[in-house]
């Protein structure tokens, strides 16, 4: 993918935003940009695997319902959920309601809880499969080294929906790689967040 489209203020941005109003936001302030808050990653490697078969847009209209039917994802209270939780996560409607993966959530919230004893924090865990900074053209791939290497590491973990193409997915979106379009505004900004970034250690 090498086209951008015109943002609200005319400057080029990623394709992907296409026509869909409710994108531009979300590719402007968050995709790219580095996070290092443990509920965070976790939310958007929850919602990666809510996402499978399905749209982002699905998922990002969904954000707030997801959020609050999963405690913030506090993983360290979700992974305390039981039958009756699932029982009712499947009836709420603001989410997707999806045995496999809702299951899926608690017990990658309960693998959170361990690798965090293990590693201190998730941000220090996922940032040690940053990307590397001589990777190939932006948005001309949908796995890479690391995305694959992360993906294996957390399967072997005991953790669910972590493919590859996923584990991509999730790295793009919480600034372990910059995969803005060379020539999308927002790049330069991301880039400079990067730079700033502290990687966690802890």
């Amino acid at each position: 993918m090498s086209a951008t489209v015109p943002g609200p203020d005319g400057k080029p941005r990623c394709a992907w935003c296409g026509d869909i109003a409710e994108f531009f936001p979300y590719h402007d302030t968050e995709w790219g940009f580095p996070v290092a808050d443990d509920f965070r990653l976790f939310e958007k490697i929850c919602l990666e695997g809510f996402q499978s078969g399905l749209s982002w847009r699905t998922i990002l209209n969904k954000r707030e319902a997801f959020r609050a039917a999963f405690c913030g994802f506090d993983f360290h209270r979700v992974a305390t959920f039981k039958e009756r939780d699932v029982l009712r996560l499947l009836g709420d409607a603001g989410i997707i309601r999806h045995r496999g993966k809702i299951e899926a959530t608690i017990n990658n919230a309960q693998r959170a809880v361990e690798l965090v004893a293990e590693t201190g924090s998730l941000a220090a865990y996922f940032w040690k499969f940053e990307a590397d900074r001589t990777r190939p053209a932006p948005q001309s791939q949908t796995t890479s080294p690391e995305s694959i290497a992360l993906s294996k590491d957390l399967k072997r973990r005991g953790w669910k929906f972590v493919g590859p193409t996923t584990m991509f997915a999730f790295m793009q979106a919480m600034g372990l790689v910059n995969d803005h379009l060379e020539a999308c505004v927002t790049r330069t900004h991301v880039a400079q967040a990067r730079r700033a970034f502290r990687v966690p250690t802890a």
